[in-house]
């Protein structure tokens, strides 16, 4: 039925078929789906990268008002503890005053001279 040239030619025919389909995905098929492939993969790299930043931005944002809370949770503390002491030097010198009346005494600083003192 064949002959052994036939067999050579559709030998033949069938590597070169195999060639050029070899030559086909190699130059077509194959780098279009890794461009494909690197497409999805940069796409997802990015919407990962923007994700991280903006879980960033949200924990220094969440850090910065933690940080502004205490500082004038800190400030309020400090302004008290001054209001405090001022009142208890207020008290100290109205006792101090009340102590010399009741011995006949007078107190020679003024009042521009506690203000004087108070402000140095």
């Amino acid at each position: 039925m064949f002959g052994l040239l036939d067999y050579f030619k559709m030998g033949a025919g069938l590597a070169a078929g195999l060639l050029l389909y070899h030559l086909y995905a190699v130059t077509i098929g194959y780098p279009s789906a890794a461009r494909e492939a690197r497409a999805g993969y940069v796409l997802l790299a990015e919407k990962t990268a923007a994700e991280a930043t903006a879980a960033e931005m949200e924990r220094q944002r969440n850090a910065a008002a933690q940080a502004t809370e205490e500082h004038r949770k800190r400030l309020a503390a400090a302004e008290r503890a001054e209001q405090a002491a001022k009142d208890t030097l207020e008290t100290e010198i109205q006792s101090y005053e009340l102590q010399l009346a009741e011995k006949n005494r007078a107190c020679a600083v003024t009042a521009a001279d506690r203000d004087w003192l108070l402000r140095h």
